[in-house]
């Protein structure tokens, strides 16, 4: 179902009881509201929660912004690095307001919020911005951005640059396949046939490369966001995996002590990814902060 939220055409799922809490999901740099286990969601309409997710701007059916142009990803990587400001497309500011404008639509005015990795950058600012609309706080696998925190592995970081070898299908699933297995968890290893699968079916859904690449220079470009964090009252679950390879576990960490009350749950052996073995103790995790709402 697509919706008009903050001057665009944002793609949503919406399931389980219209009268339940709302629980809006926001997902990671690249990555399709598919990306969200479907298990993981019907787990939670069993447990009573509205369940909505989102495609981000510029990704999966949302609106895609390919006037605003081509990003030079080196280029912000380099300045960056060096301390100098990063020029973005869009901000991070503007995804959380997309957010927002979705609750809006859908005449929510309270909901808790979930996000996951990029997502939860967006969902940090959602919570920071708008206390008062967030409910809950669930961060997962996710970073404030503070200059000081260990990086990714400099082979993630080659990875998460590469462009498959040509846009040919059977390209593009072996460039995923590669990514997932550098990012993924090392406790949790999918099954490689299911897994194809998985990203095959996402693939043809939606392969918006571009769009991912200006997403990642919005998040270079959004910095530190620990001055932020002072103004989340929420309730707030960080989920994170102990052998996450592209924002270390450190990153968790920080958050903790930068979010007055936040409790963690680390888990062993994962990475950074949703391992299906997971998603009752991450359903369980998000049901159990939500309570402390109450």
């Amino acid at each position: 179902m697509k919706l008009h939220a903050n001057g665009l055409a944002i793609e949503i799922t919406d399931e389980g009881p219209p009268s339940g809490p709302a629980l809006l999901l926001i997902m990671g740099l690249g990555m399709q509201l598919v990306a969200w286990p479907q298990a993981l969601v019907d787990d939670l309409v069993r447990r009573g929660f509205r369940v909505i997710r989102m495609d981000n701007r510029d990704i999966g059916l949302s609106q895609h912004l390919d006037a605003l142009g081509t990003p030079n990803l080196v280029w912000a990587a380099l300045r960056y690095n060096v301390g100098l400001k990063v020029r973005s497309a869009y901000s991070l500011a503007d995804m959380a307001d997309d957010a927002v404008a979705v609750l809006d639509a859908l005449g929510i005015f309270h909901a808790h919020v979930c996000g996951a990795s990029m997502g939860g950058m967006i969902a940090q600012r959602v919570a920071a911005r708008h206390p008062q609309r967030v409910s809950s706080l669930t961060l997962i696998m996710t970073t404030s951005g503070a200059r000081g925190l260990p990086q990714a592995r400099p082979a993630v970081r080659r990875v998460l640059i590469k462009r498959p070898r040509s846009s040919a299908e059977d390209d593009v699933l072996a460039h995923l396949e590669h990514m997932w297995a550098a990012i993924g968890s090392p406790g949790f290893r999918p099954d490689p046939r299911v897994l194809r699968e998985r990203l095959q079916a996402t693939v043809r859904r939606s392969y918006h490369p571009n769009g991912a690449a200006r997403q990642l220079v919005a998040i270079v470009a959004d910095g530190d966001r620990s001055p932020l964090l002072r103004a989340i009252t929420a309730p707030t679950l960080v989920i994170h995996g102990h052998d996450d390879p592209l924002v270390p576990v450190a990153s968790a960490h920080d958050l903790l002590s930068k979010i007055a009350g936040a409790i963690p749950d680390i888990i062993p052996g994962m990475g950074h990814d949703l391992p299906d073995v997971l998603l009752p103790r991450i359903a369980g995790g998000i049901a159990e902060n939500a309570a402390r709402a109450a």
